[in-house]
């Protein structure tokens, strides 16, 4: 899969293209990448995507952006699983914003790209204040030559997929309901990073995965698998939260104790997928009572997996 980090002033070849944010890659969206390569593969072009860097909402939003569900490595990770071809990252910035539909059109769409055909969600807006449609895309179309198809709302037991939904679902814990809406189970990757190394001196050392800026959709106690640096689906107990025990007003962090296993996972990248919610974060009186019940969270750990086996939980 190619990865291209702007529109090409001209194209080199033609595309069959999907446009839009695709936080998640869930249920909704991998339909309309399967449509996509499927159309892609019958003209014998490459499947196509547009997507945003930061997310739109992020540069609009600032301090009360909606959490990110995918980094844009691992949605990149999914776009290539899914048969997409090329990948285009549009830098979303001011310039970006003020571009209006009809410049998004002849500008990105027909000289850049060369679009023969294009597949977007049902609520698809673009172009400045969001004054471009569905409508100004297909009379588009005839001007210049390209199929416009748009794709109906997905849902999974009688809930619409959106990315918005899974968010809701993570925040809420409610894991059985995120994992049925992305397809999969929640995970996130990183690579790994050192800490202050307390999880050690408390007799559980932890692997901390790198998460930059990137705030996660949810917080609390976790069952999750491990892979990545000599692991697959190793099981163990995740912490992701801001450790008020420890201090007050720290960044987020993801902590992960691997179970029975001594590995040395410092600069790996590594997969941890979410299995179940064990318990919300809590504040303890000292590292005595942290250390106790951070043996609880392990041996509860342990009974959740002895009674859904990985495999089990993986093709669930």
């Amino acid at each position: 899969m190619q990865v291209f980090r702007a529109i090409p002033n001209h194209a080199d070849t033609p595309v069959v293209l999907t446009i839009g944010n695709f936080d998640g890659v869930h249920v909704g969206h991998q339909a309309l990448l399967a449509r996509l390569a499927e159309r892609a593969a019958a003209l014998a072009m490459p499947a196509a995507v547009m997507t945003f860097e930061p997310h739109p909402r992020e540069f609009f939003l600032h301090e009360k952006r909606p959490t990110r569900l995918t980094s844009l490595r691992e949605k990149l990770q999914l776009f290539a699983h899914a048969g997409v071809r090329r990948v285009y990252v549009c830098r979303f910035n001011a310039r970006f914003a003020a571009l209006d539909a009809q410049a998004f059109i002849d500008d990105l769409l027909v000289r850049g790209l060369a679009v023969r055909h294009l597949i977007v969600g049902d609520d698809f807006r673009f172009g400045r204040g969001r004054e471009g449609d569905f409508a100004r895309l297909h009379e588009a179309g005839r001007q210049y030559g390209f199929d416009v198809a748009s794709m109906d709302t997905v849902e999974v037991g009688g809930e619409r997929a959106s990315s918005s939904a899974v968010r809701d679902a993570l925040e809420k814990g409610e894991l059985t309901r995120a994992r049925r809406l992305l397809g999969r189970p929640y995970a996130i990757s990183g690579r790994v990073e050192h800490g202050q190394k307390i999880g050690r001196q408390l007799g559980f050392p932890t692997a901390n995965v790198q998460l930059k800026h990137r705030s996660l959709p949810l917080t609390g106690i976790f069952a999750v698998t491990v892979t990545g640096g000599g692991l697959v689906d190793a099981p163990g107990a995740a912490s992701v939260g801001v450790r008020p025990t420890i201090a007050d007003g720290l960044k987020p962090t993801c902590e992960v104790y691997v179970l029975d296993r001594d590995v040395d996972l410092y600069d790996r990248h590594v997969t941890v997928r979410f299995c179940h919610k064990l318990r919300d974060e809590a504040r303890y009186e000292g590292l005595d009572a942290l250390r106790a019940a951070i043996a609880q969270d392990v041996d509860d750990t342990r009974a959740w997996f002895a009674a859904h086996p990985i495999s089990e939980d993986r093709t669930g």
